[in-house]
């Protein structure tokens, strides 16, 4: 008795006996793809851009300079942080693919209206918009903090500098402005030693800087192939509904 196999698309093949014709045996095979992690480059966007705004905020560059802050921001920061947020999601890391995807949506939208209002004037819809995107930015926030607490509270800081330069949109109150200035000075420190230590422990795959991994965290850095794959059929892009 003879065995044929034909495929039954990229990923799947099918065995059929040849003789009797009912199917004898099915097996699905689950590609991965090894990809070098997009952090580093979210974080060093998110560096770049929180630094930027801070400047213009902060005054220490004038406010006829808006525009090309503005456009360094559409230009760098937002491509950047999408890029990381695509890969982020072929990563397999929803967490960082979310907040990197928001982060970049806001900085698109804070970019866009640098462009196109008059120096020094504050909207109050932007000031929702802000608001309500950083209560958005809590989501991937909590979960972070099972798996990179060093993450988890870069995203915070984000999503705290983003309600507080709302607060300056929805009252014009030059004190809400200097606030959120220092507090994107802060998150551009953090986020630079955050990218740092990403880009390190990548390339040396050692953890010489800590990034507050918990023990979930940490077995997925150090752990055993089998440990991280045996939830693969369960996962999103797997299984046939979200």
């Amino acid at each position: 008795m003879s065995s044929a196999a034909r495929s039954a698309g990229p990923d799947q093949q099918v065995m059929t006996d040849s003789a009797d014709g009912p199917l004898a045996q099915e097996a699905t095979r689950i590609v991965l793809r090894p990809i070098a992690s997009p952090l580093p480059l979210g974080f060093l966007a998110l560096f770049v851009g929180s630094l930027l705004v801070s400047a213009l905020q902060l005054h220490w560059v004038p406010v006829a300079q808006r525009h090309e802050i503005a456009i360094g921001v559409l230009a760098l920061t937002v491509p950047l942080q999408l890029i990381a947020c695509l890969y982020g999601f072929l990563c397999r890391d929803v967490v960082a693919s979310t907040g990197l995807g928001l982060l970049g949506g806001t900085w698109a939208v804070l970019g866009v209206t640098s462009l196109t209002t008059p120096p020094q004037a504050t909207s109050p819809g932007l000031g929702i918009l802000l608001v309500v995107a950083a209560g958005a930015l809590l989501v991937p926030t909590v979960a972070a903090l099972h798996s990179k607490v060093v993450a988890a509270v870069l995203l915070a800081l984000a999503a705290v500098r983003f309600a507080i330069t709302g607060g300056y949109e929805l009252t014009s109150a030059p004190g809400w402005q200097y606030a959120s200035g220092i507090c994107g000075v802060v998150v551009a420190g953090l986020a630079l030693y955050a990218a740092l230590a990403a880009e390190v422990d990548s390339a040396t795959r050692r953890n010489l800087l800590p990034l507050l991994r918990p023990e979930s965290g940490q077995r997925a850095v150090s752990g055993r192939l089998t440990d991280q794959t045996q939830t693969l059929p369960r996962e999103a892009g797997v299984r046939q509904q979200l």
